[in-house]
């Protein structure tokens, strides 16, 4: 896929019983870094892990919605990793051959990839030693997010925002995708 925005990808190994803990985090993490209204956060504490999220109704049903449908297509695929992606995008005037104006499209700016395999732990030795190293990915994880919006390629991929209305002036879609294909 040739793109001529930032992509951040996130990979993630999780365990039946933390893994939409972990997404809704991660998903929270990654909005609230690339919110740029007035944003009320709260945090969540994942595999003692504390990660920022955005304590917005339509964000948590928007965040909840995408991981249930990941969760879902995981559950009844046989191949148990997918992918979430994220994508930042502003509204640009849609012109024709003709340079006529005919509407307006979303012109993606950012997308983080955030692949995710689910894996079943054999004994409590491993649940243990599977949690700790999640706990590590999901510090890295944070890093990489906080790394990337602060650096110089981070911050002018940012488009100017004109709108500064609602909890985000640019259009946030999430796509989930499970074998290479998009669901719900």
């Amino acid at each position: 896929m040739n793109t001529t925005f930032p992509t951040v990808s996130i990979d993630v190994i999780l365990e039946r019983q933390t893994a939409k803990e972990v997404l809704h985090a991660i998903l929270h993490a990654i909005l609230f870094h690339r919110l740029f209204g007035t944003v009320k956060p709260q945090t969540f504490d994942v595999l003692d892990v504390t990660m920022p999220g955005v304590a917005d109704p339509e964000m948590e049903q928007l965040v909840n919605e995408k991981v249930d449908v990941f969760w879902k297509g995981i559950e009844s695929g046989s191949n148990k990793r997918g992918q979430i992606l994220v994508t930042f995008s502003e509204k640009k005037p849609k012109k024709s051959w003709f340079q006529v104006y005919v509407g307006e499209e979303d012109v993606p700016w950012e997308q983080w990839i955030v692949n995710a395999e689910l894996r079943q732990p054999k004994s409590d030795r491993d649940r243990h030693d599977f949690s700790a190293t999640l706990a590590t990915t999901l510090t890295n994880a944070l890093q990489v997010m906080l790394t990337h919006t602060s650096s110089e390629k981070g911050r002018t991929a940012v488009p100017l925002i004109t709108n500064a209305t609602g909890i985000s002036p640019f259009p946030i879609r999430i796509t989930v995708k499970v074998d290479g294909v998009e669901i719900g």
